[in-house]
């Protein structure tokens, strides 16, 4: 079975030497939140993750959901487990207090995500949708809906799920059909089919609140005519109990490369009552909500998986025995050197470990600004949060899901043979993090959404919420003799993006194609700028540790700084490029020649 140890000491450095977190009690409702509260919380599900979760992960896959007469039930452990997530708070840590949530910061519950993530990443998908749709709702519901639901779904014995997809409709949203047809007292009637709906229906919880997007019969074409509803799985009764089927049904589930202990469902709806959430032909406005929610999550869990095989490598590597060093052997006493003494093996364990604590790092800058979009007192910082959410997001679930897939592989290029088979769990970390590149909107699908809808945001000045703090370091930086290895290569990778930003938003304007050929290019050049910006400050902050008692600690994150600056951010040149070579030899292809 894979090991894991929750990544609590990094997590510490991250949020509090290198972002500062202490700030956080100075926003509103954070003030009890101190370091050893947080670290606290932090231990206790890092032992839960450890200690349930983790054994389950690799049975669940196995054994997978099973489909029989229209119900799905989850593989052995799960449901136990659930009741023992839910009981432990694990569930509520972010919804608001109003309704029996415990409002923590959305930073930790970040942290949290990423070691249940780690542990075992279908088991999160099911309380991730409950979360997912819980931010739609407290957003655009009403308060009669949600003096309904929010207390069952924060509980967690009520879960949530988003159902957007069609046979005929992916991306696509526009060739939506799904109907909604309003009755006297109110509600509508929901009639159509959805494909892929994660977690549409187990066994978990005694009741599944659907979010659809449908069509009401006046509605125009097109996403302007698309409305979200609340459709439960079963209405109450008359003491509030969910009893009554309500033309709700699970059609099938797929039968998946990943992920098979999490349910992807066909979703019927077959004259189902809903309720309207926000205003009709606003649906798409209210349900992007829950997706930039959703597509944060989903970069969380390429982190998650990107820790957990580089762990699982880095205990492989030291353990077994296999050839001698370059330079001669290094363990004459044993038969052979450990993995770790040859050069390609560390260049892919370092490889893993520096992009798994890289993201670690921006993931939780933009979850710190999350935090502070939603509670700080001056409007202008919280717009200045917002600006830089919108910037990240789709890089967060683009830039770390594959990522996460990178280090996945290289885990199981660490183990050799031993990876492709199951025993060691390397092979099902690939096939999970897989479907992260794919859900949520595919990768390309961020990547134009980065380039074609961020970047000309603000009349063009939204890359400045990256690029501002950039610069600033770098100014400030610019004469300090030891910081110069890590400051002269970001300065120029910096120059790159802002380069490469000019020339999309110059020639996009009267060719969109040039964004579509330089989308993907663009948006890996501005996250392993983003990392690097971040490894460089914390080289800094490892510098400034490096003789205390945690010294081998400190060291450590100033030579994985010096590796991912010298091995890996030199990938910003050819992206660049990249970006710079234009539509012309994608475009100029005959079609007849695929």
């Amino acid at each position: 079975m894979p090991v894991y140890n929750a990544p609590i000491r990094d997590m510490r450095f991250v949020f509090y030497e290198l972002l500062d977190g202490a700030e956080l009690q100075q926003l509103p409702g954070f003030d009890e939140v101190d370091e050893e509260t947080l670290v606290a919380i932090l231990e206790e599900a890092g032992r839960f993750c450890a200690e349930q979760l983790l054994p389950i992960n690799r049975s669940g896959d196995e054994e997978a959901c099973c489909y029989e007469d229209g119900s799905v039930r989850t593989p052995q452990g799960f449901k136990t487990t659930y009741t023992a997530f839910i009981k432990a708070g694990w569930n509520s840590i972010a919804f608001d207090p109003e309704y029996g949530g415990q409002g923590l910061p959305k930073s930790l519950h970040v942290m949290v995500d990423e070691m249940i993530n780690a542990t075992n990443m279908s088991f999160g998908l099911y309380p991730g949708l409950t979360h997912g749709a819980w931010t739609a709702l407290s957003s655009y519901a009403s308060d009669r809906l949600k003096d309904h639901y929010f207390p069952k779904m924060a509980e967690g014995i009520w879960s949530g799920t988003m159902c957007l997809t069609e046979p005929h409709s992916g991306t696509d949203l526009a060739l939506l059909r799904t109907k909604a047809v309003p009755q006297d007292d109110g509600s509508y009637l929901i009639s159509g089919s959805k494909i892929f709906i994660t977690a549409g229906e187990h066994d978990l919880t005694e009741n599944i609140v659907h979010l659809v997007l449908a069509r009401t019969p006046d509605a125009p074409p097109g996403i302007k005519g698309i409305s979200l509803f609340l459709v439960p799985k079963l209405l109450d009764d008359n003491q509030g109990k969910p009893k009554t089927p309500n033309g709700v049904s699970c059609g099938s589930i797929e039968h998946k490369m990943g992920i098979k202990a999490s349910a992807t469902c066909t979703m019927n709806f077959d004259s189902a009552q809903g309720w309207l959430v926000g205003e009709v032909n606003q649906g798409m406005r209210a349900m992007f909500k829950m997706m930039n929610t959703e597509r944060l999550a989903v970069g969380i869990q390429g982190i998650g998986i990107a820790e957990a095989a580089y762990q699982n490598a880095a205990h492989y590597a030291r353990e077994r025995l296999q050839g001698r060093a370059p330079g001669g052997a290094t363990h004459p006493d044993l038969p052979a050197d450990p993995l770790t003494v040859h050069p390609d093996v560390r260049r892919m364990l370092l490889t893993m470990r520096s992009y798994a604590q890289g993201m670690r790092a921006l993931g939780l800058w933009i979850a710190r600004e999350l935090d502070i979009a939603g509670k700080h007192p001056d409007a202008d910082r919280r717009r200045q949060a917002d600006g830089f959410i919108a910037l990240m997001t789709p890089v967060a679930k683009a830039l770390f899901t594959d990522l996460g897939t990178e280090v996945a592989n290289l885990g199981v290029q660490v183990f050799g043979g031993h990876g492709y088979i199951r025993e060691h769990g390397m092979e099902q970390f690939v096939r999970d993090a897989r479907i992260a590149q794919l859900y949520e909107g595919t990768n390309g699908i961020q990547a134009m959404d980065l380039a074609g809808r961020k970047l000309p945001m603000e009349d063009g000045r939204l890359i400045r919420h990256l690029l501002d703090p950039i610069n600033a370091y770098l100014d400030s930086r610019a004469h300090d003799e030891r910081l110069t290895k890590f400051v002269e290569p970001l300065k120029t990778a910096t120059i790159q993006l802002d380069r490469a930003t000019t020339h999309i938003l110059q020639a996009g304007r009267n060719a969109p194609a040039e964004i579509g050929s330089a989308a993907t290019p663009y948006l890996r050049l501005l996250g392993i700028t983003a990392l690097a910006y971040l490894w460089a400050r914390m080289a800094e902050t490892g510098l400034a540790g490096s003789h205390g008692t945690e010294a081998e600690f400190y060291r450590a994150k100033v030579k994985t700084a010096r590796f991912f600056i010298e091995h890996l951010l030199p990938q910003t040149h050819g992206l660049t490029a990249s970006v710079l070579a234009g539509a012309s030899s994608l475009m100029d292809f005959d079609d007849e020649a695929w």
